[in-house]
């Protein structure tokens, strides 16, 4: 490994200090329902304030019945599942206050807390159907117009030590109070509505290991009253860190060349997490996760776990840790990562009820490398993506924490009871299926081209991953943006690559390893096409299109072999070719392009003997006459196939191609995507070097 030694710090990383952001002119437009909404987007959107899909905000307002047109307190209340950051109204439940204060006559202890869960549909407003949170009464306890819940960084760090509370009393002098940890539920909704009211003076709440509550009168002054908090805390703890530093300081080497180790790393990792899904990875070398990787405590925090049941449920119990000196040795990881599932194994059969869940997944979810930094793995890109962002958070409170004390982690009991909550597994139930793709990672060459983008989307649409590689790269970034807004910028990522180049292809698979985790599916489809007479034909055309359709697929192909290889146990990948139908067929004035795309297409073969042994199948596709939205036909191979038909370059070729077909159809580049996404898929399981043709009829081109 290339390293530098890492240089010391004399503090630690502060926290952010947030400010108000609210508009009186534009707050002055909004009804009150708006105005929470409002209140609402203005926390979640800033990460100082609020983790992504944390917190929740509520309002007591006065709405008509529509049943007996009175006027009668509804208590609007962020919704299960929702994130007040990019919430719209129909994000919010509706709850008649007066049935969820009458909910108390149902209510003997805290055994019915699961119970309690329960009657809340059966306070429903005007019939919304978004359900409420486990956090309502919360809301519904206190007295107050204006409820705010947030966990932001600066509080859990309080929440999460041995002196957060005597760090609460000496920040704001007994004005916010201090409640012990709980479990959300109608219990701690009491807990807290029986504390305000022993302690009328106090005006917000500390929830200790997840958060803060507090409330106000009006929509502005409880947004500001929630900023001011966490400034307030933020501020204290920067004070406390600049003093020493974080972690007890660094004691591992900073890597040079991270970004080549994920690279390496993630693949190898990937194909060792057996289990029903395959999953995606995500690599961060944050400052935060490197100056805690390095640190002389790494070890005995990243054993504790996280605190905040907001971090936890997306972390697992605990992170795996490796040795950055013994990373490229596979028996290494292979017993590690079999380790872990021992070590949660064990920890589910310690902690299980006689009702709990099965045990799920048992592969870890962060990965921490000193020098290198935090992986994550899950299910789908933006899982992983957010897994790792909620370990980067809780980083933050394990610094803030031990600042002040020592960092307290979940009861590993209690930590059991959240992730195999009988709740939370129905909420998981009630989940759609995953789409066929999810979990798969794919590469397409050429994907700005009409065929590459049609395969990506394709694949996009039934939950894949995509990395595009193109060689023009104002087109491949144009194409990777409209995806982008089409399905999500987690799922596509897009590089720089001429597959004649061994370089760029090299580079251009270990960027898909690095952002995505490894390889499922390679789609070869870089190409070109010409057309000249054989006396015409030049040694640089024919080199050209040999160099592109031979030795291209031969580049790409030999490049993801290791990637594909280590999908072996999960059911192994699969190789798609985009040939041609002039591969089988012969064509006039197209030797050099003909007989590259049939090497091209015996290759396939080859390699499908090759990566039967390692799972992995190869396939091809031959298309034919793919004019409508393709780049290719745009160019002179459009009139240089006119010319030696001797036909018109326009609408005339399209007939030709089109009455030239046994069905007299066209054929689009979204028929060669559904031709790649069946190869490439499950349903095509059991076959290998296979040539599946698309191209309307033809007889000449039929395999033999």
């Amino acid at each position: 490994m290339d390293t530098l030694t890492a240089p010391a710090r004399t503090a630690a990383i502060p926290f952010a200090v947030p400010s108000s952001r609210w508009d009186d002119a534009h707050a002055a437009t909004l009804s009150p329902a708006e105005l929470l909404l409002y209140r609402s987007n203005l926390l979640g959107s800033d990460l100082t304030v609020t983790n992504f899909g944390g917190g929740n905000t509520s309002a007591k307002l006065t709405e008509t019945d529509p049943l007996t047109g009175e006027s009668v307190e509804v208590l609007w209340v962020k919704g299960s599942g929702g994130d007040i950051g990019s919430m719209k109204l129909d994000g919010f439940a509706t709850l008649y206050m007066d049935k969820l204060l009458g909910l108390q006559a149902h209510y003997a202890g805290p055994e019915d807390d699961d119970k309690m869960v329960g009657f809340l549909p059966h306070c429903t407003y005007n019939l919304n159907g978004r359900a409420a949170s486990i956090d309502t009464p919360l809301h519904s306890q206190l007295p107050f117009a204006h409820v705010d819940h947030v966990h932001p960084d600066a509080i859990i760090a309080l929440a999460a030590s041995s002196n957060g509370e005597a760090a609460t009393q000496e920040i704001w002098g007994g004005k916010i109070g201090w409640l012990p940890w709980k479990r959300p539920g109608y219990t701690l909704g009491v807990m807290l509505r029986e504390y305000v009211a022993a302690n009328p003076h106090v005006e917000g709440v500390m929830l200790a290991g997840h958060g803060i509550i507090c409330w106000a009168d009006s929509a502005k002054a409880c947004y500001e009253h929630t900023v001011e908090l966490i400034a307030d805390a933020a501020n204290y703890l920067n004070a406390k860190l600049s003093e020493k530093p974080a972690f007890g300081g660094p004691v591992h080497n900073l890597s040079s060349d991270r970004a080549a180790i994920a690279a390496d790393l993630m693949p190898r990792l990937r194909g060792l997490m057996t289990g029903a899904r395959r999953k995606v990875g995500h690599f961060s070398d944050d400052a935060e996760a490197l100056e805690f990787v390095n640190s002389a405590e790494f070890e005995r925090l990243a054993a504790l776990g996280t605190s905040c049941p907001d971090h936890f449920l997306r972390t697992k119990i605990a992170p795996l840790t490796l040795d950055p000196a013994k990373l490229s040795d596979d028996d290494y990881l292979a017993q590690k990562i079999a380790d872990y599932r021992d070590l949660y194994a064990a920890y589910y059969e310690r902690c299980k009820r006689p009702n709990s869940p099965a045990m799920r997944d048992a592969n870890p979810v962060v990965v921490l490398v000193p020098g290198v930094g935090r992986i994550t793995f899950a299910t789908d890109k933006t899982t992983a993506r957010l897994a790792g962002e909620f370990y980067g958070n809780a980083i933050n409170v394990m610094r803030g924490a031990e600042a002040i004390g020592e960092y307290i982690a979940l009861d590993e009991q209690e930590a059991f009871d959240i992730e195999y909550w009988l709740l939370e597994e129905a909420k998981l139930q009630r989940m759609p299926a995953p789409k066929p793709l999810v979990g798969r990672i794919a590469l397409v060459t050429g994907g700005a081209g009409g065929i590459g983008a049609a395969t990506a989307a394709r694949l996009m649409a039934d939950g894949a991953c995509v990395m595009l590689a193109d060689r023009a790269a104002d087109a491949i970034e144009e194409v990777r943006a409209g995806f982008a807004k089409q399905f999500g910028k987690d799922v596509v990522r897009a590089t720089v690559c001429d597959v004649t180049d061994e370089a760029q292809v090299a580079e251009a698979f270990a960027a898909c390893a690095r952002e995505f985790g490894g390889l499922d599916i390679l789609v070869a489809n870089a190409g070109i096409a010409s057309s000249a007479p054989i006396e015409e034909t030049t040694i640089e055309l024919w080199d050209r299109n040999y160099d592109v359709l031979a030795q291209g697929y031969f580049l790409t192909s030999r490049a993801a072999w290791p990637l594909l290889k280590r999908m072996k146990d999960q059911g192994g990948s699969s190789v798609v070719f985009i040939g041609s139908k002039n591969a089988v067929a012969a064509a006039t004035n197209a030797s050099a392009y003909a007989s590259a795309k049939a090497a091209a297409n015996h290759l396939a073969r080859c390699l499908a003997l090759e990566g039967a042994p390692a799972g992995i199948r190869v396939n091809t596709v031959n298309p034919d006459a793919v004019i409508k939205g393709s780049k290719i036909w745009d160019g002179d191979w459009r009139k240089e196939r006119a010319g030696a038909y001797g036909i018109d370059s326009g609408a005339a070729l399209e007939e030709h191609y089109r009455k030239r077909s046994m069905l007299g159809r066209d054929v689009l580049p979204s028929d060669i995507a559904e031709a790649v996404y069946f190869l490439a898929s499950d349903m095509s399981a059991k076959s290998t070097g296979n040539m599946v043709n698309v191209d309307a009829g033809n007889a000449q081109a039929f395999t033999r």
